[in-house]
C-alpha cells in the first residue's frame, strides 16, 4: 500500500521561513509527478508548486520568487522551502504524487494527510 506522510508544519512569523517535507513509501515501481497543495476554510484546493519526474517546476504566481520545490528520487521524496511567509499562506498544506504501484497498472493520484502552517505574529 502506498501512503505519502508529510512533515514540517509549523508556527511560523511573517517573514519567516518553513521547509515542508514528504516521502512516499510502499510498493512504488515510479513516480512522475510530485507536488504541493494547500487549502484553507471555506476554498478549494489550489496548486501552488509541481515538479514533474525530469525536474521542470511550475508555481502558483502568488509564491513565484518565495517558495522553492525539490525532490529527492532516491528518498521518493519531495520538499518545500518557503520563504518571506505572510498570514496568506496560512493554510493545510498537502503533498500529492502521481504513482505507478509496483503491483498496478497505471498511475494513480496519491495524497498526504496534510499538515498545518500558521503565519502570524
Amino acid at each position: 500500500q502506498v501512503q505519502l506522510v508529510e512533515s514540517g508544519g509549523d508556527l511560523v512569523q511573517p517573514g519567516g521561513s518553513l521547509r515542508l517535507s514528504c516521502a512516499a513509501s510502499g510498493n512504488i515501481f515510479s513516480i512522475n509527478d510530485m507536488g504541493w497543495y494547500r487549502q484553507t476554510p471555506g476554498k478549494q484546493r489550489e496548486l501552488i508548486a509541481l515538479i514533474g519526474a525530469g525536474y521542470y517546476t511550475n508555481y502558483l504566481d502568488s509564491v513565484k520568487g518565495r517558495f522553492t520545490i525539490s525532490r529527492d528520487n532516491a528518498k521518493n521524496s519531495v520538499y518545500l522551502q518557503m520563504n518571506s511567509l505572510s498570514p496568506e499562506d496560512t493554510a493545510v498544506y498537502y503533498c500529492y504524487a502521481v504513482i505507478l504501484p509496483a503491483d498496478g497498472r497505471r498511475y494513480m493520484d496519491y495524497w498526504g494527510q496534510g499538515t498545518q502552517v500558521t503565519v502570524s505574529s
